[in-house]
């Protein structure tokens, strides 16, 4: 899954406001085996979404199953969201069902990271904020959202939120890179650097 780039995303917006929503809740580890980023969207919020394992059963219950949410792109959650293990699935998962934007007072940090490779914008908003805009979007019913990467501001409505992001992520999400593609940048000066170590250090020839 390549990773979509964008600056100014509008959609639809959910809401999970629990706290300490894990990794394992993101996508369960026995849902880990594919080989690429592709496909993990099915297996989103598994045990909330599904009333059976083998994820044939949708639960009415959660947001995303119900109609008008399938292709929801903006979610606000508690604090503390992503924490648990460091491994880059949860973020595919979120990624390939279509989420752009993250909102919630706090993130795991290793999550924050591998969010940004991932086209994902994570925005932090005061409690206070948030729980402002939950009121709007209860209002609302299926309402759409717009996340500025530009001016840095969250508008639903009426209001006006604004966040700070650091410069590497909105770079990354802007631009669509992930480490590789950041590494390429560089590429002609890797290519540089071997060619120079291979005529001043030949009796390495055996390495390269």
């Amino acid at each position: 899954m390549k990773t979509n780039h964008w600056t100014i995303h509008s959609g639809v917006v959910v809401s999970n406001p629990r706290e300490d929503i894990d990794t394992d809740q993101i996508l369960p580890k026995q849902f880990m085996k594919l080989i690429n980023k592709n496909g993990f969207g099915t297996h989103l919020f598994h045990d909330w979404r599904y009333l059976d394992f083998e994820g044939k059963a949708l639960n009415p219950e959660f947001i995303l199953n119900q109609e008008g949410f399938m292709n929801a792109s903006v979610l606000i959650a508690g604090k503390n969201f992503g924490c648990g293990s460091s491994r880059e699935h949860a973020p595919w998962a979120l990624a390939d069902f279509g989420f752009r934007v993250i909102i919630a007072p706090s993130f795991a940090d290793i999550f924050s990271i591998n969010a940004a490779k991932n086209g994902i914008a994570l925005v932090r908003l005061q409690e206070g904020e948030i729980h402002t805009l939950l009121e709007w979007v209860s209002k609302q019913g299926i309402a759409q959202i717009q996340i500025n990467l530009e001016t840095y501001e969250v508008k639903a409505g009426e209001h006006s939120f604004s966040f700070q992001l650091d410069s590497a992520s909105v770079n990354r999400i802007r631009n669509g890179w992930d480490d590789i593609d950041i590494t390429l940048k560089h590429e002609n000066e890797i290519l540089e650097f071997e060619t120079k170590q291979r005529m001043e250090r030949s009796f390495l020839e055996v390495c390269w």
